[in-house]
């Protein structure tokens, strides 16, 4: 391997720092949506996620941990991620347009008493932003899982919790550990 690679790397994984020591300000913001959460899973309520892309794959990825476990042995919390039914996803995406393929599920989904999580790097995916506006609609709890200014997702969000990079990769790195952060506060109590 060249020294130039070596350098990248090193590069790489000092970014990776950076941007997850500056997550240490987010530490109750973070304490306190864990803790909205685990109020809603435990009143009847459910989590409901959804994001494009790598976030998309994240939704996935939290849903599955929420549903089955994260730590420790405990029953399956209610949570599904918007991300994975294609028949749903392009039907809507056909009929009325992909910037409305999570509002269209929330809509048929969400209850007053649940909490919905809406993922987008820049905070401005038009189809997060409408599946947010959406459950704010229906009186739900929203959280923008962002980056960089946090975008039109931090102003309409119940509560945002902002990464502070630019770099796409370097926030979904942050919007994993956030998310595994997450599920281990809803663990814990269990």
């Amino acid at each position: 391997m060249s020294n130039e690679n070596l350098k990248k790397i090193e590069s790489i994984f000092k970014k990776h720092q950076d941007t997850i020591q500056k997550l240490t300000s987010l530490i109750p913001q973070i304490n306190e949506v864990a803790s909205l959460i685990k109020k809603t899973v435990h009143s009847g309520g459910k989590v409901l996620i959804f994001g494009n892309g790598g976030s998309a794959s994240d939704s996935q990825h939290i849903a599955a941990e929420i549903v089955g476990r994260f730590v420790k042995e405990r029953k399956g919390l209610p949570a599904i991620a918007l991300t994975t039914d294609t028949s749903i996803i392009t039907a809507v995406a056909n009929d009325y347009g992909y910037e409305h393929i999570f509002s269209r599920q929330i809509e048929a989904l969400c209850l007053k008493n649940d909490v919905v999580i809406g993922i987008s790097t820049s905070g401005n995916s038009k189809n997060v932003i409408k599946g947010l506006e959406k459950a704010n609609t229906l009186g739900a709890t929203t959280i923008g899982l962002t980056g960089g200014d946090g975008g039109l997702i931090k102003k309409i969000s119940t509560h945002a919790i902002v990464v502070d990079s630019n770099e796409t990769a370097r926030i979904q790195e942050a919007h994993i550990l956030i998310g595994h952060t997450l599920c281990e506060l809803i663990d814990e109590g269990q």
